[in-house]
């Protein structure tokens, strides 16, 4: 099915906890919402998109992320890295005549299967922006850290990390969970999880929070901040020690991504911010192009 957006539409990032709207109009965002209805919240899609277009306008919609998994809308079928604007432009799924779903991106470089579902629309549109070079490493923190090669404006390979998740698992559940309440801050205790990080000896280290307490050796204060540097230092150096990139873009907010970028700077390589919301209306602006 070939239909055009034309240039007013709908773009939804739709997660698997929250969701964002935008009101494209001539590549430009004239209205956006954000909530909580992500896709774990959603029992009826079709009457949740009709609730969209009666708030901002009955409009063409297109959909990413979660929507188009297995517990979103309806499965969207991966596509094959390496794979750039083009691809993913031919693989949309198609709800109806005016609403189609973006497919994720899937590698197998080297047998090492990984998948990625809504990032790959801020990737392709962060270099269609020329947020970042065509030839880049991006890492997206987040639950689950992506960390992707892009070659000639395309994602070429990529690693999911699992860094969010684990922190979180760590202060709800565990040996660890009751020192683990304070916050994170970008200080001496996170540095010092970061450069812990790079032994890559996640299990002992963590162990390593709970004799802490027992020896007096850190505040239960700063157990958290040490714990997330750890975590993400760990992320950083198993990714940078296969790198040949001096830079690393970083698609987040600043309060996770300046972590990153000290973990990262940490390496002597440089660290860049990227605003993720550019990046993906871009990235939406050049599929419904094509």
């Amino acid at each position: 099915m070939v239909v055009s957006f034309g240039s007013r539409f709908l773009a939804v990032d739709w997660g698997t906890t929250n969701r964002r709207v935008f009101l494209i109009d001539g590549g430009q965002v004239v209205q956006t919402e954000r909530d909580d209805r992500g896709v774990t919240s959603v029992e009826d899609f079709g009457a949740e998109a009709a609730a969209i277009r009666g708030r901002f306008g009955d409009l063409p919609m297109l959909l990413a992320g979660m929507v188009g998994s297995n517990i979103g809308w309806r499965p969207a079928p991966y596509v094959a890295a390496p794979a750039g604007v083009a691809e993913l432009a031919a693989g949309l799924l198609w709800i109806d005549d005016r609403t189609a779903i973006v497919p994720g991106i899937s590698t197998l470089v080297g047998g090492r299967p990984d998948v990625m579902r809504g990032e790959e629309v801020q990737l392709l549109g962060a270099v269609a922006a020329d947020l970042v070079p065509a030839d880049s490493l991006l890492a997206q923190p987040g639950t689950h850290c992506k960390w992707v090669e892009m070659q000639g404006g395309k994602v070429a390979d990529f690693v999911t990390a699992m860094t969010g998740e684990l922190f979180a698992l760590l202060r709800k559940h565990g040996l660890l969970a009751t020192q683990l309440g304070g916050e994170v801050t970008l200080g001496a205790a996170f540095l010092e999880g970061v450069e812990d990080g790079n032994r890559q000896d996640l299990a002992a280290s963590l162990f390593g929070i709970r004799a802490a307490k027992m020896l007096g050796q850190r505040n239960d204060a700063d157990a958290a901040s040490y714990a997330s540097g750890l975590l993400i230092g760990t992320d950083v150096a198993a990714r940078l020690a296969t790198s040949r990139h001096d830079a690393v873009h970083i698609l987040a907010g600043p309060t996770l991504g300046g972590l990153y970028a000290a973990a990262i700077q940490s390496h002597g390589r440089n660290a860049h911010l990227i605003d993720s919301h550019a990046a993906f209306v871009a990235g939406i602006n050049e599929i419904v192009k094509q």
